[in-house]
C-alpha cells in the first residue's frame, strides 16, 4: 500500500498545482457556486470522460485526464462549501483556499488508505470505465440527496460521495499513469 500511498500523493499534487494556479488567475470565485452547481459541473466531466471512453474520435484536444483532474478539485471544492457555506463574494486568499484544499484532501486520502486495507486494493483491478460509471453512480445518487435538501434515511451523506468520487478519480489517474 505504501506504492499506492505515494501515487495517490502524486496525483493529489497535480490536482493542488492546477488549483493553486486557478486561484492566482481567478481568486476563489468558486466560493459562491451552491452544491448543485458543483455537482453540475462534476456531472459534466464524469459525462464527458464517459464519451471519450466510447467515442472514436474527440473534436477537442483533452484527454480523460484534464477531466479527472476536474472531478478531484470540484468535489475538492464542494467539501469546502459543505464545510464553511456558500458566499455572496470571495472570501478566501491562496493561503487559506490551499489549507481547506489540504485539510479535506489529508481526509479523503485517510477514508481511501482505511478502506483499501479493507478491500485489499481491489480498484487495481477495475477498468478506468467502471470507476467512471461509479463517479456518475454517485452524481446521481448526490443529486438525488440535494433533491432531498440534504436528508437522508440510511445512506451516506453528500460529503462521503464527494469523498468517493475523489477517490475513485485518483485511482482512475494512476491506471491512466500506467498505461
Amino acid at each position: 500500500m505504501s506504492d499506492t500511498s505515494k501515487q495517490y500523493d502524486a496525483v493529489i499534487a497535480q490536482c493542488r498545482e492546477l488549483f493553486s494556479n486557478k486561484m492566482k488567475d481567478y481568486g476563489a470565485a468558486w466560493r459562491i457556486l451552491r452544491l448543485p452547481s458543483l455537482t453540475d459541473q462534476i456531472f459534466i466531466k464524469a459525462q464527458r470522460i464517459r464519451g471519450l471512453q466510447t467515442l472514436t474520435e474527440s473534436k477537442i484536444d483533452e484527454g480523460q485526464e484534464s477531466e479527472f483532474i476536474g472531478i478531484i478539485n470540484y468535489s475538492l471544492m464542494a467539501l469546502v462549501q459543505l464545510d464553511k457555506g456558500v458566499v455572496d463574494q470571495p472570501d478566501l486568499n491562496l493561503e487559506q483556499a490551499l489549507e481547506l484544499y489540504d485539510h479535506h484532501a489529508s481526509i479523503t486520502k485517510q477514508l481511501m488508505m482505511d478502506k483499501n486495507h479493507d478491500y485489499g486494493e481491489a480498484w487495481r483491478d477495475m477498468r478506468v470505465s467502471s470507476l467512471t460509471d461509479l463517479i456518475l453512480q454517485k452524481l446521481l445518487r448526490v443529486k438525488q440527496i440535494e433533491d432531498n435538501e440534504g436528508k437522508t434515511l440510511v445512506s451516506e451523506g453528500l460529503d462521503a460521495n464527494y469523498q468517493d468520487m475523489i477517490n475513485y478519480s485518483v485511482f482512475a489517474m494512476i491506471h491512466l499513469g500506467d498505461s
